[in-house]
């Protein structure tokens, strides 16, 4: 749904390929389908086999790479990056891939996820010498990968990889190779594919879909592929720990057309609106989805109850990322901007409104808000996910539990303050039923610690949310 307006979003998305004259390019639009992940920063480092050359900037994938900035780019390896900035987070300094020079060689990196040690990590690194020039946690790894006293890069980067804690799909390059590694609990969704004789990895497979590969499996976690001109090989830097990927992957940040470890993600999300209708009886004339990421689950609940599915919510396109809201009376004009009602679908009807998830509340509350004075009768909201009511430490954008309006409210006091006739939530048993995933255990392979408090990995005292990821200096 509308992240810019209710604080949650994906941090970023992660693209490399091995062994094409056309790298850059091909990574060019891998990132377009990767789009979404990340929309204020892109970067694309291409190795022509003895150097490392970059192009990033702040803003879209088009307006970063416009006319001619990717003719320069030569060589058959390449890897790219879209990110979201997090507060204080901000600034070309931050845009991924991160690239490092020095006599021995370069490096070139490209992360998608948040360490959980990484201030405590930094400290150390600083301690010992260690000059940060960005803000970013990223960083840390480049630094304990050139401070490992290991004799290949290989053995560093593995050693590095070891000491970090957290969610991190990463890709890193080398002039001579491609190396791709990801957390031991594989928090954060990342792919391996073929593209003719080129090998590529990144975040959704939508990815490969827009370029033609073909997609071979999920990089498993624990993982570290090597990948150069004498091919492919697996290796491991770390024991796979309890399997324990994020659900709002599932629920709301990968693209319907993407693969997740076999389950796509349209048919997960139709399923999701299914297990809401088995969860709730309700009598209404029709069905709507917030779109975009609502709108699967709404076609789900549509069919499942025999209620008609009708497009009664339209997002508009063509309103800036960076749409400034400078005063009250425009920031609740924000919504208006964004969606507009189908008042003919709506009018003189009692409507189900699908939604995602709810964070502070005050989006659900205008759109409801909109429903009703478009002539909708009454407004059901019912939500595709539980209720999120702790913050997430591993690169999802979601506020600190005092903003969560779901761990400091009932569902009837956030019923009465989104103004809906009713709310309701689906279950955690019944999210993680409808996802389908066949990991065994009560999580079933997920990260469910926004919903249920339960995290995955420790977390430091120290550690930082991603949306207040400036690392102390």
């Amino acid at each position: 749904m509308l992240a810019e307006l209710r604080g949650l979003n994906e941090e970023c998305g992660v693209f490399g390929i091995w062994g094409d004259s056309n790298a850059a390019q091909i990574t060019y639009y891998g990132l377009h389908a990767l789009q979404h992940r990340g929309q204020e920063g892109a970067g694309i480092v291409v190795t022509d086999g003895q150097s490392l050359q970059a192009v990033k900037g702040e803003g879209l994938v088009s307006e970063v790479f416009s006319t001619g900035k990717l003719d320069h780019l030569k060589g058959s390896g390449a890897i790219g990056h879209v990110r979201y900035a997090t507060a204080g987070g901000r600034g070309i300094e931050n845009v991924q891939p991160l690239l490092f020079r020095s006599s021995t060689g370069s490096l070139a990196i490209a992360h998608n996820g948040n360490l959980v040690n990484a201030n405590s990590l930094r400290r150390h690194l600083e301690r010992q010498g260690s000059i940060f020039q960005s803000s970013s946690d990223t960083e840390v790894l480049a630094h304990l990968i050139k401070k490992s006293g290991y004799a290949t890069f290989e053995q560093r980067a593995k050693n590095a990889l070891s000491l970090l804690k957290g969610a991190f799909a990463v890709v890193m390059m080398t002039e001579d190779e491609m190396t791709v590694a990801l957390d031991p609990n594989g928090l954060r969704p990342l792919s391996l594919g073929k593209l003719g004789d080129a090998w590529v990895v990144a975040s959704e497979t939508c990815a490969f879909d827009l370029i033609g590969a073909e997609y071979i499996r999920s990089i498993e976690p624990g993982e570290f592929l090597i990948i150069n001109d004498e091919g492919m090989r697996a290796e491991r830097f770390a024991f796979p720990q309890k399997r324990a990927i994020c659900t709002m992957e599932y629920v709301y940040f990968s693209r319907p057309d993407s693969d997740i470890d076999g389950i796509n993600i349209h048919m997960a999300r139709k399923r999701l609106g299914k297990e809401l209708a088995k969860e709730l009886e309700i009598d209404a004339d029709v069905v709507t989805g917030v779109p975009d990421s609502s709108i699967s689950a709404a076609i789900g609940f549509s069919e499942a109850t025999g209620i008609p599915y009708e497009l009664g919510l339209i997002k508009n396109r063509y309103v800036g990322r960076t749409f400034i809201q400078p005063s009250q009376d425009l920031r609740e004009r924000g919504v208006k901007m964004k969606l507009s009602p189908v008042r003919q679908v709506v009018n003189g009807k009692r409507v189900v409104m699908v939604d995602d998830s709810i964070v502070r509340g005050t989006t659900s509350r205008r759109i409801v808000t909109l429903l009703k004075e478009a002539g909708a009768t009454e407004v059901h909201v019912v939500i595709s996910s539980p209720p999120i009511k702790n913050p997430c430490f591993y690169g999802i954008d979601i506020s600190s539990s005092e903003e969560l309006i779901a761990s400091n409210k009932s569902v009837e006091e956030m019923r009465v303050l989104i103004g809906a006739d009713s709310l309701t939530f689906l279950s955690v048993e019944g999210m993680v039923r409808a996802i389908g995933r066949t990991d065994e255990g009560p999580d079933a392979g997920h990260c469910l610690a926004c919903f249920t408090n339960n995290y995955p990995t420790e977390i430091y005292p120290d550690t930082v949310l991603p949306h207040k990821k400036e690392l102390s200096r």
